[in-house]
C-alpha cells in the first residue's frame, strides 16, 4: 500500500474582538471544509474513516490553540492537528485589542492498495 495525499483544502478564520486563537482556528477549518466535497469516496467506494487527516493551523500564538477543539471539526478519519506560527494579528490600538486571523490547511491521505487504481494512458 502507498499513502497518497488526495485532498488539500485551505481556509481562513478570524476572531475580531475576543483575541481567541482557537475560535479563529475552528473557523478556518470550517471554511476549508465548506470548500470540500469528497465525492471520490462515494464514487470509488472508499471508506471515509480510512483517511488520515492532517490539519495545519497558522496563528501568531500557536500555543494558544486548543488542538482538541480544532480536531473535533473533522468528521471523518484519523485526525492530527498541528498549530504553527503563521496567520495574522491586527492590532486596534484605540481599543487595545487584537483581531486574530488563522489559516488552515487540511490534508487527507489514504492508503491506496498497489494496483487498485491506475491513471489512464494519455
Amino acid at each position: 500500500m502507498t499513502v497518497k495525499r488526495l485532498i488539500l483544502e485551505m481556509g481562513t478564520g478570524n476572531d475580531l474582538y475576543g483575541e481567541d486563537y482557537t475560535k479563529a482556528a475552528v473557523r478556518a477549518v470550517q471554511d476549508a471544509l465548506h470548500h470540500s466535497s469528497l465525492t471520490l469516496f462515494r464514487s470509488l467506494k472508499l471508506e471515509h474513516d480510512a483517511m488520515q487527516v492532517t490539519v495545519n493551523i497558522g496563528v501568531q500564538k500557536p500555543e494558544c490553540v486548543d488542538v482538541d477543539k480544532v480536531k473535533q471539526q473533522i468528521p471523518f478519519g484519523t485526525v492530527t492537528v498541528v498549530a504553527v506560527k503563521g496567520g495574522l494579528n491586527i492590532p486596534d490600538p484605540e481599543n487595545d485589542i487584537l483581531s486574530v486571523v488563522a489559516t488552515a490547511g487540511v490534508e487527507a491521505h489514504l492508503d491506496i492498495p498497489d494496483g487498485k487504481f491506475k491513471l489512464a494512458d494519455s
